[in-house]
Protein backbone atom coordinates (compact mmCIF):
# COMPACT_ATOMS: atom_id res chain seq x y z
CA UNK A 1 0.00 0.00 0.00
CA UNK A 2 0.91 3.28 -0.44
CA UNK A 3 2.10 5.04 2.60
CA UNK A 4 0.77 8.58 1.51
CA UNK A 5 -2.56 7.34 1.74
CA UNK A 6 -4.01 5.82 5.61
CA UNK A 7 -5.78 2.98 5.56
CA UNK A 8 -8.94 4.50 6.67
CA UNK A 9 -8.61 7.06 3.52
CA UNK A 10 -8.01 4.17 1.65
CA UNK A 11 -10.94 1.85 2.41
CA UNK A 12 -13.25 5.30 2.00
CA UNK A 13 -11.24 5.34 -1.48
CA UNK A 14 -12.09 2.19 -2.42
CA UNK A 15 -15.76 2.44 -1.53
CA UNK A 16 -16.22 5.04 -3.35
CA UNK A 17 -14.46 3.27 -6.06
CA UNK A 18 -17.24 0.30 -5.53
CA UNK A 19 -20.25 2.72 -5.20
CA UNK A 20 -19.77 4.53 -8.76
CA UNK A 21 -19.68 1.55 -10.64
CA UNK A 22 -22.81 0.27 -8.55
CA UNK A 23 -21.59 -2.05 -6.24
CA UNK A 24 -24.41 -3.16 -3.55
CA UNK A 25 -24.28 -3.03 -0.05
CA UNK A 26 -20.89 -1.29 -0.19
CA UNK A 27 -19.56 -1.54 3.76
CA UNK A 28 -16.36 -0.73 5.58
CA UNK A 29 -15.72 -2.57 8.86
CA UNK A 30 -12.66 -1.53 11.10
CA UNK A 31 -11.03 -4.84 12.18
CA UNK A 32 -7.89 -4.19 13.40
CA UNK A 33 -7.92 -4.75 17.01
CA UNK A 34 -9.38 -8.25 16.07
CA UNK A 35 -6.92 -9.31 13.74
CA UNK A 36 -3.37 -8.70 12.68
CA UNK A 37 -4.32 -9.62 9.50
CA UNK A 38 -5.44 -6.05 8.52
CA UNK A 39 -7.12 -2.63 9.86
CA UNK A 40 -10.32 -2.97 7.39
CA UNK A 41 -12.35 -4.68 5.47
CA UNK A 42 -14.15 -3.42 2.53
CA UNK A 43 -17.18 -5.82 1.61
CA UNK A 44 -19.55 -5.14 -1.68
CA UNK A 45 -21.84 -7.08 -3.67
CA UNK A 46 -22.35 -6.88 -7.00
CA UNK A 47 -25.61 -8.56 -9.07
CA UNK A 48 -23.41 -11.12 -10.98
CA UNK A 49 -20.31 -12.87 -11.78
CA UNK A 50 -19.51 -10.70 -14.69
CA UNK A 51 -19.86 -7.28 -12.29
CA UNK A 52 -17.89 -9.14 -9.10
CA UNK A 53 -15.23 -8.84 -11.79
CA UNK A 54 -15.97 -5.23 -12.75
CA UNK A 55 -16.27 -3.72 -9.64
CA UNK A 56 -13.00 -6.03 -8.67
CA UNK A 57 -10.93 -4.69 -12.25
CA UNK A 58 -12.31 -0.85 -11.22
CA UNK A 59 -10.80 -0.90 -7.71
CA UNK A 60 -7.43 -2.41 -8.90
CA UNK A 61 -7.66 -0.20 -12.26
CA UNK A 62 -8.08 3.31 -10.37
CA UNK A 63 -6.06 2.70 -7.40
CA UNK A 64 -3.24 1.70 -9.45
CA UNK A 65 -3.37 4.90 -11.12
CA UNK A 66 -2.91 6.58 -7.96
CA UNK A 67 0.55 3.99 -7.44
CA UNK A 68 -1.27 1.69 -5.37
CA UNK A 69 -1.30 -1.92 -6.21
CA UNK A 70 -2.41 -5.00 -4.44
CA UNK A 71 -0.30 -7.60 -2.54
CA UNK A 72 -2.56 -10.44 -3.65
CA UNK A 73 -5.55 -10.94 -5.41
CA UNK A 74 -8.19 -14.02 -5.35
CA UNK A 75 -11.49 -15.30 -7.03
CA UNK A 76 -10.88 -13.81 -10.63
CA UNK A 77 -11.42 -17.83 -11.61
CA UNK A 78 -14.98 -18.08 -10.35
CA UNK A 79 -15.92 -14.84 -9.73
CA UNK A 80 -18.22 -15.54 -7.18
CA UNK A 81 -16.16 -13.80 -4.68
CA UNK A 82 -13.08 -11.75 -5.74
CA UNK A 83 -10.51 -10.54 -2.83
CA UNK A 84 -8.04 -7.68 -3.39
CA UNK A 85 -5.12 -7.74 -0.70
CA UNK A 86 -3.92 -4.16 -0.15
CA UNK A 87 -2.64 -5.43 3.27
CA UNK A 88 -4.27 -2.89 5.89
CA UNK A 89 -7.17 -2.24 3.32
CA UNK A 90 -8.82 -5.99 2.32
CA UNK A 91 -11.53 -5.81 -0.88
CA UNK A 92 -14.20 -8.60 -0.42
CA UNK A 93 -16.80 -8.31 -3.65
CA UNK A 94 -19.14 -11.13 -3.74
CA UNK A 95 -22.41 -11.78 -6.00
CA UNK A 96 -25.30 -12.08 -3.13
CA UNK A 97 -25.29 -15.68 -2.41
CA UNK A 98 -22.39 -15.96 -1.58
CA UNK A 99 -22.09 -13.31 0.46
CA UNK A 100 -24.86 -14.25 2.40
CA UNK A 101 -23.35 -18.05 2.82
CA UNK A 102 -19.93 -16.64 4.43
CA UNK A 103 -21.54 -13.94 5.95
CA UNK A 104 -18.11 -12.09 7.01
CA UNK A 105 -20.35 -9.00 8.52
CA UNK A 106 -21.42 -11.82 11.45
CA UNK A 107 -18.09 -13.62 11.05
CA UNK A 108 -16.40 -10.14 12.17
CA UNK A 109 -19.52 -8.73 13.79
CA UNK A 110 -17.09 -7.53 16.60
CA UNK A 111 -15.62 -5.01 14.08
CA UNK A 112 -16.68 -1.32 14.12
CA UNK A 113 -18.55 -0.49 11.09
CA UNK A 114 -17.28 2.54 9.32
CA UNK A 115 -20.47 5.00 8.31
CA UNK A 116 -19.41 5.60 4.91
CA UNK A 117 -23.14 7.21 3.99
CA UNK A 118 -21.81 10.46 3.37
CA UNK A 119 -19.10 9.23 0.59
CA UNK A 120 -21.94 7.07 -1.25
CA UNK A 121 -24.65 7.76 -3.72
CA UNK A 122 -28.11 7.50 -1.35
CA UNK A 123 -29.45 4.17 -3.27
CA UNK A 124 -25.88 2.03 -2.60
CA UNK A 125 -24.88 3.32 1.24
CA UNK A 126 -26.66 1.63 4.04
Amino acid sequence: MDNKMDSKTLAIEIAKILDKKKAQDVRVLKVESLTVLTDYFVIASGTSTTQVAALADEVDFELSQKGIKPYNTEGFDSKNWVLLDYSNVIVHVFVPNTRTYYDLEHLWADGEPIDISEYLTPDHSL
